[in-house]
């Protein structure tokens, strides 16, 4: 079983940012990705759809024989419910660790979020939080456009567009002066550092993607599946669009190219 991949999925490319935290923390394992780029973003659907989109996502993972799935959402994570119990096999989201990282880093319990619209509206987050730590204040903003702009490779931190709209966005933050930012949703670190200029250095930004990497390994190790070959895993990616598409920019989240094959696949069949 220890030799299994595992299984990360995401509705695009956003995903990938924990992959790359997965590859750096846990070298030996294999990886199986799907992002399904032919549907993005599932930040703007409706709760129905993304809980159809995440069961389906998950099942096609079990189908590879995965030994874990993370689900390397934001939106899935704070709107579809736990499917642990539904597939029969270790399942994360991004919210649990992401939360606990911002409560234990906050010196002044002011935490902003940022994330989709589905995300935000959610409130899962603020929730999480807040039933730990009542006494803390948990400001909330959408920022829908951060997506495209990631889709797009618009991150450039001295891009005048990029500025204006981190600039637009963080505002009411700045304004509650927060000193914990939970990035949430997993395409959010490649402008890390434009949102990092805007907040000012005594700003701790918590990635998702980095915390959920955390919080896989741990999960592993307790439950004697952490691979120990000391061979270097391979990563497989596949996606619901264009190929061609995914590899144009799979190498901003990643830091390189994805050396292996990407293939598609109908995500409908699952």
């Amino acid at each position: 079983m220890k030799d299994k991949a595992i299984g990360i999925f995401d509705s695009g490319l956003g995903g990938l940012t924990a992959v790359r935290e997965i590859l750096e923390i846990m070298p030996d394992e294999d990886i199986i990705y799907f992002g399904d780029t032919g549907r993005v973003p599932y930040g703007s659907k409706s709760r129905d759809a993304i809980n159809k989109y995440a069961r389906q996502d998950a099942r096609f993972l079990k189908k590879m024989g995965v030994k874990m799935i993370v689900a390397a959402c934001g939106t899935v994570s704070s709107v579809a419910p736990d499917l642990s119990d539904e597939l029969g096999l270790p399942y994360t989201g991004v919210v649990n660790p992401t939360c606990y990282t911002a409560m234990q880093v906050t010196k002044n319990g002011r935490i902003g979020v940022i994330g989709t619209a589905a995300t935000i509206n959610s409130h899962s987050y603020k929730k999480r939080i807040r039933e730990k730590h009542p006494e803390f204040e948990v400001f909330e903003k959408h920022c829908q456009l951060f997506v495209s702009f990631v889709e797009n490779g618009l991150v450039d931190p001295d891009d005048e567009l990029v500025q204006m709209m981190v600039h637009r966005y963080m505002a009411e933050l700045k304004e509650n002066d927060v000193d914990t930012v939970i990035l949430g949703c997993t395409h959010f670190p490649l402008l890390a550092e434009a949102i990092q200029r805007e907040m000012g250095d005594g700003v701790t930004l918590i990635d998702s993607g980095k915390e959920t990497a955390i919080y896989t390994k741990k999960i592993l190790e307790e439950r004697g599946l952490l691979r120990d070959s000391g061979k270097r895993g391979t990563a497989q990616y596949y996606v619901s669009d264009t190929p061609a598409d995914f590899e144009k920019f799979a190498g901003l989240f990643l830091k390189n190219k994805p050396h292996n094959n990407i293939e598609h696949i109908n995500i409908e069949e699952y």
